[in-house]
């Protein structure tokens, strides 16, 4: 019951937001100042053309755009010396709006670090899991 409900609330920010990744966890240090590692993004997707300056979504990797052509979209993280395309499609040069998961248009703080940490050290993950199992099997109704 809790995972469908947790999946028909995620769809239900999917269609609301027009992001096919409503919320995402900022995975590097590429942004800071602006974002840090950990801090959560909520992304939302328009079609209106993106703008130099705004923080875009692609490939789960937070980037604000730097140069743009009408059609063309060059991203570069306020951290980095470079522009981003070494973290493109190899050969790619340039990101087109269909690359674009979402613009982010708020942020909660360190909230992130919970996943962070269970990717990084996975056996905190399981002991969460095998807690929560435990939980659910000793809980009365």
């Amino acid at each position: 019951m809790i995972v469908t409900s947790a999946l028909i609330i995620w769809k239900g920010l999917m269609v609301a937001t027009g992001s096919e990744s409503p919320v995402v966890v900022v995975l590097s240090g590429s942004m800071e100042p602006g974002f840090k590692r950990g801090d959560i993004l909520f992304l939302r997707m328009s079609k209106q053309p993106i703008r130099t300056g705004e923080i875009v979504v692609f490939n789960v990797d937070v980037h604000e755009r730097q140069e743009s052509a009408e059609v063309d979209i060059l991203t570069k993280g306020d951290n980095n010396f470079g522009d981003d395309r070494l973290l493109y499609v190899h050969g790619q040069n340039w990101l087109q709006q269909h690359h674009i998961m979402g613009r982010a248009v708020g942020f909660l703080p360190y909230v992130g670090w919970v996943t962070i940490v269970m990717t990084d050290q996975p056996i905190i993950k399981y002991l969460l899991i095998g807690a929560l199992g435990l939980l659910v099997i000793t809980s009365k109704d």
